[in-house]
């Protein structure tokens, strides 16, 4: 047997093909991409991070010096998410500074490819879910609709229509139904559907009684903040909602109720983008802020029934009340020297 045909049957006999191969190193995913995951569902899903960093920047360099007031309102806007970013990515502030632009683009690119892997993800698994939670207990759609097909969804078919029909629009009534169907009404970003509404029920002389408390918008916040499964029983997260996160899941429930098979941001029929700003606008309008906040109050106490915005009064003698006792006798055992100290002058 020659060397080569010896050399051919070593290699040979080092492969068994009843054992599993050598095992794939596993890769390992940036943090940025997690970052981007929880960013763009909590803080902001639809923001350029490109020009989120590289705006940012220059409001920390060149225009750190700038007065509040030269900015517009948007800007502000803006500049507050970049903060909210910076929050939540540690060390992220001394990366994007201490970086050159292809560190910047490096780190847009990752917190995009996160924020994006995120709204397809829920958008794919809440495609299915979304019809059961529409169809009522016991009973099927009636034409039924195909867990993986849209097209027969959005004003196509009556349940689907009547949840996104605007609120102050009768879908009962056949020459309104015909129009959108058709698509003679054109639905407007601030023209928000019915199945915003608790129990779809839309009041004209109080707009926000139920508004963003619908059932259906609680089953698909759990669904995504939780885990598919928790819908019906309680959260094992111990965190507070967040105003962008409402904004999110109603963007993502009315997409899934549209005809539209794919998510774009140029998509004028289901203008989603318009849609979610729409609400942050309400949301951070001061002039709203009661309804807000009883709305957070609301949503807190829906996906986290120990939720409480009283505070409990520490019990007499706990460790934790002695030890806000004693801070407090050496604060003013400290009032009382600096006082003494100051009258001999």
């Amino acid at each position: 047997m020659s060397e080569d045909q010896q050399s051919c049957g070593q290699r040979h006999k080092q492969i068994d093909a009843l054992q599993l191969g050598p095992r794939k190193r596993p890769g390992v995913t940036d943090p940025l991409v997690h970052y981007g995951h929880h960013f763009g569902r909590t803080v902001h899903a639809l923001c350029n991070f490109q020009a989120l960093l590289t705006n940012g920047i220059l409001r920390m360099g060149e225009l750190a010096e700038t007065p509040e007031e030269n900015f517009t309102a948007e800007e502000r806007r803006k500049h507050h998410i970049f903060q909210e970013l910076l929050k939540s990515v540690a060390g992220l502030e001394e990366r994007l500074m201490e970086g050159g632009d292809d560190e910047v683009d490096v780190i847009a690119e990752l917190l995009t490819k996160g924020a994006s892997g995120a709204w397809g993800d829920d958008t794919k698994s809440l495609k299915g879910s979304v019809l059961d939670w529409i169809t009522p207990k016991g009973q099927n759609l009636i034409p039924p609709l195909a867990r993986n097909v849209k097209i027969d969804c959005g004003f196509h078919h009556e349940r689907t229509g009547a949840l996104l029909c605007p609120a102050g629009l009768d879908w009962s009534n056949s020459e309104t139904k015909t129009k959108l169907q058709s698509g003679e009404i054109v639905v407007t970003r601030d023209q928000w559907p019915l199945f915003l509404y608790a129990d779809y029920h839309y009041d004209s002389e109080d707009p926000w009684n139920g508004l963003f408390r619908s059932a259906l918008l609680v089953s698909a916040y759990k669904h995504i903040f939780t885990s598919p499964s928790s819908v019906d029983r309680e959260p094992k997260a111990t965190c507070s909602v967040t105003l962008p996160s409402i904004a999110y899941i109603a963007t993502q429930v009315r997409f899934s109720l549209t005809s539209s098979p794919v998510f774009l941001h140029t998509d004028t029929v289901t203008d989603s983008e318009r849609f979610y700003n729409s609400i942050l606008d309400v949301f951070e309008d001061l002039d709203e802020k009661q309804e807000v906040d009883d709305l957070v109050v609301w949503w807190n106490r829906q996906i986290f029934p120990s939720y409480s915005t009283t505070q409990r009064p520490l019990i007499k003698n706990s460790a934790l009340a002695r030890i806000r006792e004693k801070r407090a006798r050496m604060k003013e055992s400290v009032s009382v020297s600096n006082n003494g100290g100051s009258g001999t002058l």
